[in-house]
């Protein structure tokens, strides 16, 4: 007998938290979970075996708008897919390509059917459309996939909130059509989460999950957050949506963000994020440890011999100094943005897998509070 999509293990006593597992043809997944960002089938800066042996990345995701334009559809599905084009044999998801068309702004028009768009690369046309969305990502092959929807910038009307939500339900029924209708090409399954937007407006995002939760799908995915908003209103819409979506189904947070964002998520009841904050972030020279942030390019860290956190949060945190992170950046040397990204993305993971362990124990609540105090000191 296969195993269920997603099992809910356990609840923090007093928060929202919970504690899951996923199980995809790839392998299992243990929530909340974050999940690396690679855009063009690569996280910028690392290897595949470096995610794996040393970050212990679970999934990673992928970009279906980059992914589109390049390398392409013929040689992903010539390559047999994306796992084996780029030697992840881990779980993957792709996201629809709808945020970032929404970014091209006026590269872009937006009808009934679909989306038109000029790639960012050679100013070339393309069309998206719910269907088009779904067979693209048939042909990339991740295992979760997403629905094609709008994602409404901020700030943003209500009206247009509104008509951009109804598009999107619209959409997510044509997906699931199309979805139903078609297979997967690589001969593991394919499961697709639907989308609740609304904007940072109440009623709106209590219709759209209430809409989504009817579509009794394996799980559910939340966007048009994280594009600007206050992140006490972010934190509301979670806890609105979150009150509303199924408790036996995981429940994804797109887009989000820094550590604190994500602790303080999961505390709602959020178990998957994806955000290009760690790899970006470091290759700025922009350090995420358990007592704070550090700018290692400051002068003030050029003597400092201690790990990059002392609390052992990485695995480089035994190998490599302050001292010789920030002579790398000075020397403008790639290894300090590889070793920073190395060190960001353990964080992450260290992050959620220490609130995974309080959430099975009963101490999440506690613990959340006492690191979201520190998180964003600048040390």
């Amino acid at each position: 007998m296969k195993d269920a999509f997603f099992t809910l293990q356990n609840k923090d006593p007093k928060s929202g938290a919970r504690a899951g597992e996923l199980t995809t043809d790839h392998g299992k997944i243990q929530t909340p979970v974050f999940m690396p960002v690679g855009t063009v089938a690569s996280v910028k800066t690392v290897q595949q075996t470096d995610l794996k042996d040393d970050v212990k990345a679970q999934i990673i995701l992928g970009n279906t708008y980059h992914l589109f334009l390049r390398p392409g559809l013929d040689i992903l599905e010539n390559a047999g897919g994306l796992h084996k084009f780029m030697n992840w044999n881990r779980p993957m998801l792709t996201d629809s390509g709808g945020y970032q068309v929404y970014s091209l702004g006026k590269n872009r028009k937006i009808d009934e059917e679909g989306v038109t768009f000029k790639s960012h690369i050679d100013g070339s046309k393309h069309r998206f459309t719910p269907e088009s969305a779904m067979d693209v990502q048939r042909k990339i092959g991740a295992d979760i996939v997403m629905a094609f929807d709008e994602c409404t910038p901020y700030p943003c009307d209500y009206s247009y909130a509104k008509s951009s939500m109804d598009l999107t339900h619209r959409w997510v029924k044509r997906c699931i059509q199309r979805m139903d209708e078609t297979q997967g090409i690589y001969g593991h399954e394919q499961t697709m989460f639907p989308i609740v937007q609304g904007s940072v407006y109440t009623d709106l995002r209590k219709e759209s999950a209430e809409t989504i939760a009817r579509l009794d799908l394996k799980g559910n995915a939340i966007g048009g957050l994280s594009v600007g908003e206050p992140a006490e209103e972010m934190y509301a819409m979670s806890e609105v949506v979150c009150g509303i979506l199924p408790e036996d189904k995981p429940r994804y947070l797109m887009g989000v963000g820094t550590p604190s964002n994500i602790l303080e998520n999961i505390a709602l009841g959020i178990d998957m994020f994806d955000c290009v904050m760690p790899t970006r972030n470091a290759r700025n020279g922009l350090l995420f440890t358990s007592e704070g942030t550090i700018n290692i390019k400051n002068a003030k860290w050029a003597k400092d011999y201690s790990p990059l956190d002392e609390n052992g949060s990485s695995f480089v945190d035994s190998l490599y100094s302050k001292a010789y992170v920030r002579h790398l950046f000075a020397a403008s040397e790639y290894l300090g943005k590889q070793i920073a990204t190395l060190h960001n993305l353990s964080f992450y993971r260290w992050l959620t897998e220490t609130a995974r362990e309080k959430i099975m124990d009963g101490s999440f609540a506690e613990w959340k509070n006492t690191m979201v105090k520190k998180l964003d000191i600048r040390l």
